[in-house]
């Protein structure tokens, strides 16, 4: 293969995210290490869903990446700077490397058969990626189960608002395939111009699984030691919920469920409102228990 991995991307940048991706409440020390793991994580994405690249040469492209990051080849500069981040900050690999498992994943299987196999292929392409900031901030472990949950529920956000795209162009399907059957739907209704009543029934059932996922995260925020971390969270929990709420009401084949910039910014001083309180409201709230 004569071209690099970086010749292969979309264009999509960290500021086209759902969510935000090492923004201004990012303390800038930590900037640095965020966005470069975000640049080797964006282009290992835009091979596994490039629309004509074929199987075997998207798993080559992959194979590259990890070499690179490795140390074991230097052909893909991603690869490379992260590998130079991750030694000057003394972390591991490891969450990179799950995540180019999800990519490979992406290439090679594309339908779930259940809702415990699509929150295991979270625990490659989601959960990382909140575990590796965590590390960057030096955060303690006991965080990441909450952070699972968020990163578990932000990654089939992003499945429920891309499912039709993720069928017509790549044959993706997210949605577990017992849910569909037991609402009567098919994997073919994800092709139609608008969701057929199984199909809406089976995607308010994973938004309601999803809401339980931000249930069971949305003491994160309060849980993080670095206050600027712990306010971007807040953030991204409150993004995630007004998306969820979006979901419940817009059909996702035949309407955008996306977040404008106005929206996003107006959602955004809310997360940090609510971060905020988090942080004073519960410390005095434990206080008033003890005594």
């Amino acid at each position: 293969m004569s071209v690099s991995a970086a010749e292969l991307r979309s264009g999509k940048g960290s500021h086209d995210e759902n969510f935000p991706v090492a923004s201004r409440l990012v303390h800038p020390r930590h900037r640095p290490a965020i966005l470069a793991f975000y640049e080797f994580v964006r282009v290992a994405d835009d091979i596994a869903d490039h629309p004509t690249l074929p199987e075997a040469d998207k798993l080559a492209f992959l194979d590259r990446l990890e070499a690179s990051l490795l140390g074991i080849g230097c052909s893909e500069p991603q690869g490379v700077a992260l590998k130079i981040v991750l030694a000057e900050n003394a972390l591991s690999p490891r969450h990179a490397r799950d995540l180019l498992t999800a990519f490979r994943l992406d290439v090679t299987k594309r339908r779930y058969r259940d809702f415990d196999d699509l929150i295991e292929y979270c625990t490659y392409s989601a959960m990382p990626v909140g575990r590796y900031v965590l590390d960057v901030h030096g955060e303690s472990q006991a965080t990441w189960p909450a952070n699972d949950r968020l990163c578990a529920a932000l990654q089939i956000i992003n499945h429920l608002q891309d499912c039709g795209k993720d069928f017509r162009n790549l044959d993706r399907v997210y949605l577990p395939l017992d849910m569909l059957a037991a609402h009567g739907a098919a994997v073919e209704d994800l092709g139609a111009a608008q969701a057929s009543p199984g199909l809406r029934a089976c995607l308010s059932e994973l938004v309601t699984r999803t809401d339980a996922l931000l249930g069971e995260s949305r003491g994160f925020s309060a849980s993080i030691r670095d206050r600027r971390l712990a306010l971007e969270v807040a953030v991204i929990q409150t993004l995630a919920e007004r998306l969820t709420g979006l979901l419940r009401t817009r059909d996702p084949l035949a309407e955008r469920v996306h977040l404008g910039k106005p929206q996003m910014a107006a959602t955004s001083v809310v997360g940090i409102v609510k971060g905020l309180l988090g942080r004073f409201v519960r410390p005095a709230a434990r206080s008033a228990g003890r005594s």
